[in-house]
């Protein structure tokens, strides 16, 4: 009982929680999103949400290389910090672009995004990952 109510950590118990937030915030964003843009390309380009007047098949371009490529990059735990940035540019974008107007409770899965997404920014991918086999720690 004393140990579930510490605020200590073991260095184990971080990176083991963010390989589990990288791997399946990574895999629900790139089955759930990303490969669905990408298989419904053709239907969805003349569409999309235009973020900043780019048109819609650019920025339809941009959210896939965001919700697919970056996906991929935290799956790995490979630049993962710059991988974060475009997602979260994203899903800001589809909260407040796409979804404007709409209650904010209703965004609940981009919240959820940006939160977790958020946290790997600022902690990063943890020891089990591309980036600490790179870095050498």
């Amino acid at each position: 009982m004393k140990k579930l109510l510490s605020i200590h950590y073991s260095e184990w118990a971080f990176n083991l929680t963010m390989l589990g937030l990288r791997l399946v915030s990574g895999l629900l964003m790139l089955f759930l999103h990303g490969l669905d843009k990408l298989q419904k390309f053709d239907t969805l380009q003349g569409n999309f949400y235009s973020f900043l007047g780019m048109g819609p098949k650019t920025s339809l371009v941009l959210a896939i290389f965001a919700e697919l490529f970056c996906s991929l990059f935290i799956i790995l735990g490979l630049f993962t910090r710059f991988a974060t940035i475009p997602i979260i540019i994203t899903m800001l974008v589809a909260i407040f672009g796409h979804n404007a107007g709409k209650p904010l409770l209703d965004n609940e899965t981009g919240s959820l995004y940006i939160t977790v997404f958020f946290a790997l920014l600022l902690c990063g991918p943890g020891k089990i990952s591309i980036d600490a086999m790179i870095s050498g720690s």
